[in-house]
């Protein structure tokens, strides 16, 4: 169970951090978006840095129980917020970010089970 539990924490942290530079580069794919679901452009870089955390977190919950379970938590609170931006703009372009909130519904169930 453990195995599990390090692959898809790892595959969510690289998602994270991924979307994380996005966000930190301005990356034009990703900005435009934000900006639509009615993020201010000075916030942005808190998103990419509450996902940077959450990546670490991740990581280190890894090593540490009661931190992998934070951050996954952590992490689920921030996409379900997402989601409901999306929702709250009438966006239906928000399936990624439902995706990385299952995701990390199943990175916290795997922590949760391989304690």
């Amino acid at each position: 169970m453990f195995i599990a539990t390090v692959i898809v924490s790892v595959m969510l942290a690289v998602a994270l951090t991924f979307s994380a530079i996005g966000k930190l580069t301005k990356n034009p794919s990703v900005i435009p978006m934000l900006e639509q679901v009615g993020v201010p452009a000075d916030k942005i870089p808190w998103l990419a840095y509450a996902e940077l955390l959450g990546a670490v977190g991740l990581l280190v919950g890894l090593a540490v129980w009661p931190i992998g379970v934070a951050a996954a938590v952590g992490v689920i609170l921030y996409f379900a917020g997402a989601v409901a931006a999306h929702l709250r703009a009438k966006d239906k372009d928000f399936a990624p970010a439902a995706g990385l909130a299952v995701f990390a519904v199943v990175v916290l169930v795997l922590r949760v089970l391989s304690a």
